[in-house]
This record gives structure tokens, sequence and C-alpha cells, in this order.
């Protein structure tokens, strides 16, 4: 009988732990950046593709959420295609800033970008 009451004890206790389980929140606030990036592939015009990430940023900031790794420099490579090259070193920069392990990478893309 005492091995009933601890094994129903056990089970209950175990039932109460996994009710109180919540899911993690997530590291970034991802949005639609992977579908963003896919229609950039696909050759999507790119003034959409700049405004959907512009508010997904701004989503993100006024949710205090950390925008994923690649997202600043994704949105940069778009303002560069779109012919603004002032907001795409602007980018460039903060996502070296944010993701300091990209700066070899971020250095090689502005290194390239011509400068009048």
């Amino acid at each position: 009988m005492k091995l009933t009451r601890i094994g129903t004890m056990a089970l209950a206790m175990s039932a109460l732990l996994t009710g109180c389980a919540q899911a993690p929140k997530p590291l970034y606030a991802w949005g639609s950046f992977p579908a963003q990036q896919y229609a950039y592939l696909k050759g999507d015009t790119l003034a959409p593709q700049i405004e959907a990430m512009e508010k997904m940023r701004e989503e993100a900031r006024s949710k205090d959420e950390k925008l994923p790794p690649g997202f600043r420099a994704h949105l940069g490579l778009l303002y560069g295609k779109a012919g603004q090259d002032d907001r795409m070193v602007e980018q460039l920069v903060d996502e070296k800033s944010t993701f300091p392990e990209a700066s070899a990478y971020i250095d090689f893309l502005l290194a390239r970008i011509k400068k009048p």
C-alpha cells in the first residue's frame, strides 16, 4: 500500500511539473526574414522586400526583441541593390557591431563598396 501512495504522489508531481512548463521564448525575432531571403533569391521586387524588413525591424524594436544574425546584412544588401549605398553601409556596420563574429565577412563586403 505504501508503494501505491509513493507511485501516486510521483505521478501527481510529474503531472504538476509538466503542466507548469512553458515553451521557451525564441532568442531572435525571425518574423518573415527567411521568406524575405527567398523572395530576394527569386528576384522579387526590392521595394516590398525592404518595406517588409523595415516593418519587422520596427515590430521587434517595439517588443524589445533581438533581430537574428544576418538580418541587418540582408537589409543592407537590399539597400545596396536599390542604390542606397549610405543605408547599406549603415546596416552592414550595425550587423558587424551586433555580431562581431561576422566582422571578417562584413569587412570584406565593406571593402568591395565602390566609393566615389
